[in-house]
């Protein structure tokens, strides 16, 4: 008994005391037999001490050992003492970057490669109000929008790099980025039904002004950097309202920026 307790305690220091020592080639196979992925192996030698044996004797055993060129490629540039840039995705052959196949928004995560951002689910309420704006003979409304819970599932840092797939006929100008406000239990937002926001609505508090930079056909790139703030944000696209005077459902693609 006490030395299966032994056994255990040492198991769960081991990468405590790896991490305070210099990564060396043993080290990295040992992060590749434990089963991490390369995208792991490689940000963990990026962001470590190291000392490596780079000479074709210490690659080809690294090789031999199970570890592909990407975490081999990050070895040597470590111990050359920069790390290889992380490439762009190739790509497809719609024009569209790697990864983006399907009407959407999708996020860039730090190897660069694009994952799809999964929407919530929004439920809208009127303000109870009207506005009209007399110059322009358009009635607008402004609607309150509540999304369960405090906090997105997503949770990513600055700078965050969104890629938005727009539906055949949409403008990317459709879409609205919106400040997302704790109240109990739930995000809270207050957006227009369309057109241009009256400079006295409730809607011009939460929005946020964005600029796109068309990256292939109906698809934009949006960077948040740090100048909008820690806080909840969610890009909400056109049609998601119902009517202005009935209470109605839609979604928004949401994430969370801690710090």
């Amino acid at each position: 008994m006490r030395r299966t307790l032994v056994t255990v305690v040492l198991a769960l220091l081991c990468p405590v005391l790896i991490a305070q020592q210099p990564l060396n080639n043993d080290g990295v196979v040992k992060l590749i037999k434990a089963g991490l992925s390369d995208d792991l192996v490689v940000s963990t030698i990026s962001g470590s001490p190291g000392q490596y044996d780079t000479s074709a004797n210490g690659l080809i055993a690294l090789k031999q050992a199970g570890a592909s060129d990407k975490v081999i490629a990050a070895v040597v540039s470590k111990a050359s003492g920069a790390m290889a840039p992380v490439a762009a995705p190739a790509a497809t052959a719609s024009g569209r970057p790697a990864g983006i196949d399907d009407v959407g928004v999708y996020y860039q995560n730090k190897s660069g490669a694009w994952t799809m951002l999964n929407p919530e689910i929004v439920n809208f309420k009127t303000g109870g109000f009207l506005k009209s704006l007399a110059t322009q003979g358009i009635v607008k409304g402004d609607v309150n929008g509540h999304i369960p819970g405090t906090q997105a599932k997503m949770s990513l840092t600055f700078p965050v790099t969104l890629a938005v797939f727009v539906p055949e006929g949409t403008e990317i100008t459709e879409y609205q980025l919106l400040r997302l406000r704790v109240n109990g239990n739930s995000r809270e937002f207050r957006s227009v039904t369309g057109g241009v926001v009256h400079s006295s609505g409730g809607a011009q508090r939460d929005s946020v002004d964005f600029t796109s930079t068309k990256i292939a056909p109906r698809t934009y790139q949006i960077t948040l950097d740090a100048k909008l703030g820690k806080g909840e944000y969610g890009l909400l696209p056109p049609g998601s309202v119902g009517s202005s005077n009935m209470a109605s459902g839609g979604k928004m693609y949401t994430v969370s920026i801690p710090e």
